[in-house]
């Protein structure tokens, strides 16, 4: 499995921006289909975006298109998620996700190694 650290996150005011990172470690990068996902308190997981091992085909969650983007850099074992136009509703600890197959990009049981999350809070 490949090892997966977030960072980036923190605290914003609603309209605000932030770039979260995922470094990865332990296999070769390039080779898995990374994705975003997030968890507010009292809710389930849930998917964020997906982007392919050459980076060229993404997908996203209805909440995130517009305002979100993700991509990545295999020649730095970095995935990243771009986040625009903040809102409260975002607030949750957000998660990087490595899977070695397709598959369905937005099930959770689709990924076969996960990050430790980091928080986002958008302040209203």
């Amino acid at each position: 499995q490949v090892h997966l650290v977030e960072s980036g996150g923190g605290l914003v005011q609603a309209g605000g921006s932030l770039r979260l990172s995922c470094a990865a470690s332990g296999h070769t990068f390039s080779e898995y289909h990374m994705a975003w996902f997030r968890q507010a308190p009292g809710t389930e997981r849930e998917f964020v975006a997906h982007i392919r091992p050459m980076g060229v085909a993404k997908y996203y969650a209805d909440s995130a298109k517009g305002r979100f983007t993700i991509s990545r850099d295999n020649t730095k074992n970095t995935l990243i998620l771009q986040m625009n136009n903040l809102k409260p509703a975002d607030t949750a600890v957000y998660y990087c996700a490595a899977a070695r197959r397709a598959g369905d990009v937005r099930a959770i049981s689709n990924y076969d190694s996960w990050g430790q999350g980091t928080q986002v809070t958008v302040s209203s």
